[in-house]
């Protein structure tokens, strides 16, 4: 058995072949790492496996509004440590890393040896941050909502969560998902009493509050 087994989720090949190879030199050849590209990848593989040691998760992938795939894996996988990796490295970016859940943050400037400290120290148990101001404005009342709101929402929830909020009817969202179309409209009013709104308007607004970072 591996060493440690690593899911490292971002849709840039070029940054997920410069983790193969920190993690690679720094963990040793035992470590099994596994690639995806977008959410839908992630939560596949997490539906197979639950006892990853680590997934280093990019901010902006497809299928995620902002923070809203870290909330998903806190809330589904809390087992799982979950470390952010983003090229947006700004103070306000990290707090909110932490808030809703992660286990650490890692800029896309870092260097290998950075990269390599990072995960070895969260894999030991620890958390990683790195050095900054600690200046950012704090999570407001309505994104901690939608926070706890969206931690409840099962992967099949979310994702009819994520196609109402790109404007997909019932019908196309069930072609989507190969279910019927009644099993769409009792996700839909099982999404909406979790997230306490009413209509697919508010639903889209409260995804935002995941996407928009405050100015520090």
């Amino acid at each position: 058995m591996a060493a440690y087994e690593i899911l490292i989720a971002d849709d840039h090949p070029l940054f997920r072949s410069a983790l193969q190879q920190a993690l690679t030199m720094g963990l040793g050849a035992g470590v099994r790492l596994v690639e995806v590209a977008s959410i839908a990848e992630l939560e596949a593989r997490l539906a197979e496996k639950t006892d990853w040691d680590l997934v280093l998760l990019d901010l902006n992938m497809p299928g995620a509004y902002g923070f809203s795939g870290l909330v998903l894996l806190r809330g589904q996988y809390p087992q799982i440590p979950v470390v952010m990796i983003s090229a947006q490295e700004e103070a306000a970016v990290v707090l909110r890393s932490r808030e809703f859940g992660a286990s650490g943050f890692i800029p896309k400037s870092s260097s290998l040896e950075v990269i390599q400290q990072a995960v070895r120290q969260v894999l030991e148990g620890e958390v990683w941050w790195p050095p900054q101001s600690e200046e950012a404005a704090s999570l407001s009342s309505e994104a901690k909502a939608a926070s706890a709101g969206l931690a409840s929402l099962t992967p099949q929830q979310f994702r009819v969560l994520t196609m109402v909020c790109e404007g997909l009817l019932n019908k196309q969202i069930a072609y989507e998902l190969s279910v019927s179309e009644a099993t769409v409209k009792a996700h839909v009013t099982a999404i909406f009493r979790k997230l306490g709104v009413r209509t697919r308007t508010q639903a889209a607004l409260l995804l935002q509050q995941l996407e928009s970072v405050p100015a520090a």
